[in-house]
């Protein structure tokens, strides 16, 4: 039988490792369900460098079993080796490719970042969460920090960091806006435009949420794995996080920045509700005092577990006042959703 030629089987092991690269990019099931407006393009970013990621492999792998096995030293050559002095056009070929592929995946990549909204943090002038109008903002320092680098980027008084709006929503204030502060061990949401303060975070799925976040010790790293978002919550800087939920449900919420010995405790739960259900909560939750009540009692399910956790009640006490001065200006800027 004639022997195949060498071009056929190039062309053939190109198909199959073609074909089973776009299987395995399709088919990795490495993420949970989507359900953020901004998971599938995350997803579609990672299906294409799985699938990049697993041509090499084969390519590679495939080029090491061929080699092993057919340039094996024969029984009873002690000969030297074909001397190589160098392939000028196949260099060329494995440093261009890997280039282009890297050049390719960098442009894709900050496309992806601005449809996410990763270059327009603090897009909007008249923020309710944020510094009261006609009065200087004075930064001060975390306790606890030795650095003034927090300090100094606080007292810049714009959210310049994190996750801002996506072209859609540009220059638009957020349907719903939280404030997030992360401490040793637990995540306290406070909803200034309602007076609320829970340690669940509760949103509407299809309308536009921003979070605010700080950090009252060290770092920590707000990350719902079901909406492909993570953002770091630093001391005396805010940082934003602003998204879409697309479908109802619980979610964990996990901190994945090592805080301390009970880092691997500190979890809670984002819940999307229904914009109905969402109005529900919030009147069930809602402060009954009257709008300019500045009570904050923490929440039972936070305040039940402050020793389980760890948490100092001075620094939760801390934080509630600073949410209770912020109140009275923050109602003043109050905002509905609908």
């Amino acid at each position: 039988m004639e022997q195949i030629p060498a071009s056929i089987w190039t062309l053939t092991a190109g198909v199959v490792v073609t074909l089973i690269s776009f299987w395995v990019g399709q088919n990795h099931g490495l993420f949970p369900e989507q359900a953020s407006e901004q998971a599938p393009l995350v997803d579609n970013l990672f299906d294409i460098m799985m699938t990049i990621a697993t041509a090499l492999f084969l390519v590679v792998q495939g080029a090491i079993i061929y080699f092993v096995v057919r340039y094996r030293r024969r029984k009873g050559d002690e000969g030297d080796g074909i001397p190589v002095d160098g392939n000028l056009p196949l260099e060329a070929f494995w440093t261009a490719i890997p280039a282009a592929i890297v050049i390719f995946l960098g442009i894709y990549s900050v496309d992806i970042f601005l449809r996410m909204g990763g270059l327009n943090p603090g897009d909007h002038t008249s923020h309710t969460m944020g510094h009261k109008q006609g009065v200087a903002v004075v930064a001060q320092a975390p306790q606890g920090t030795t650095s003034d680098v927090p300090m100094l980027l606080a007292a810049k008084g714009d959210i310049d960091v994190g996750i801002g709006a996506s072209p859609d929503v540009l220059g638009q204030q957020p349907d719903v806006a939280v404030k997030v502060t992360g401490m040793q061990y637990a995540w306290i949401f406070n909803y200034p435009n309602y007076g609320i303060t829970a340690g669940e975070l509760h949103i509407p799925v299809g309308k536009d949420v921003q979070l605010d976040l700080n950090a009252s010790d060290v770092i920590h790293s707000f990350w719902v794995p079901q909406f492909r978002l993570k953002q770091d919550a630093i001391p005396g800087i805010t940082t934003e996080l602003r998204f879409k939920a697309t479908k109802p449900g619980t979610y964990p919420v996990v901190c994945a920045e090592l805080c301390g010995g009970y880092h691997g405790a500190m979890r809670t739960r984002v819940i999307a509700h229904t914009p109905e259900e969402f109005d529900e909560w919030l009147s069930q939750n809602q402060v009954a005092s009257g709008p300019e009540s500045t009570d904050f009692t923490p929440p039972s399910l936070v305040a039940a577990h402050l020793d389980a956790t760890g948490i100092n009640p001075q620094l939760l006490a801390q934080v509630q006042n600073e949410q209770a001065e912020a109140m009275p200006n923050d109602r003043h800027h109050h905002h509905s959703m609908h």
